[in-house]
């Protein structure tokens, strides 16, 4: 579930989703939304607001933010992709509007030392941290000085405390996780609608088989009526002869006494 047209605003999309639109009281059942390459207007992004409570991944990389206060309060939100944008600060708001955060990537944006990202201490579930290509990446004992500051870190730009690379499972599973609900929703649903066909074919032949007995009843109740109609010609065949027989017994009797 996304949009991810270059450049345009998200409000098409949203009346494509059959509401969203800002002042409303709509809640939408969308988890992950991809805002790649959107424009934003003062720091935000329109159409993108808190009534998608159910959202627990965001992607707004290159939309030309400078802060995040005017981020939504996204309270299931787990991964934020915020990459090359120019944010350089105010980093705070994210405790309070996304507190179960467990991914952020503030990678190519304008942090230049380690006070700009203290306050994300405040996301006690956050485990990753991407901050490749900002400024602060310069600094001595970077890596040593961002896991002491972060203690709930488990990986900072891809890599944990032993400089051991973060398996595929963490970095990208959480979408695979989204997608592996989507098929499994999208199996439920063919399961669904699968078990409807089966059951309007069951209706279907049982329709069939009782028109089949119907059309066998009236053939018997013809053929019934059939030979009824052959034995009452037989029956009237036999009374015609015996009444010409008595008919011709009768004539030479006639004669003799005609005779006498």
């Amino acid at each position: 579930m996304g949009f991810s047209s270059p450049r345009q605003r998200p409000e098409a999309w949203l009346e494509r989703r059959g509401g969203g639109r800002p002042g409303r009281a709509t809640i939408l059942p969308v988890k992950e939304l991809v805002l790649d390459n959107c424009r934003s207007i003062e720091g935000k992004i329109e159409g993108l607001t808190d009534e998608f409570e159910e959202l627990e991944f965001l992607s707004t990389i290159n939309v030309g933010l400078t802060s995040v206060a005017n981020l939504p309060k996204l309270n299931k939100l787990k991964k934020l992709e915020l990459s090359d944008n120019r944010i350089s600060g105010g980093l705070e708001v994210l405790a309070e509007k996304c507190p179960n955060l467990t991914h952020l990537n503030l990678s190519g944006n304008k942090i230049k030392d380690l006070s700009t990202i203290e306050p994300l201490k405040k996301l006690e579930n956050l485990k990753s941290l991407d901050l490749f290509n900002c400024e602060v990446t310069n600094l001595n004992d970077y890596r040593e000085n961002v896991f002491k500051l972060l203690p709930q870190l488990t990986y900072l730009d891809g890599y944990d405390r032993d400089d051991k690379e973060a398996p595929d499972s963490d970095a990208e599973g959480y979408v695979e996780g989204l997608d592996d609900d989507e098929e499994d929703e999208d199996e439920e649903e063919y399961d669904e609608d699968a078990q409807v066909v089966e059951d309007e074919e069951d209706e279907e032949e049982e329709e069939e088989g009782e028109e089949e007995d119907v059309s066998g009843e009236e053939e018997e109740d013809e053929e019934g009526y059939n030979d009824g109609e052959v034995d009452d010609e037989e029956d009237e065949e036999d009374v015609g002869e015996e009444e010409r027989g008595q008919k011709r017994k009768r004539e030479p009797e006639d004669e003799g006494e005609d005779d006498d």
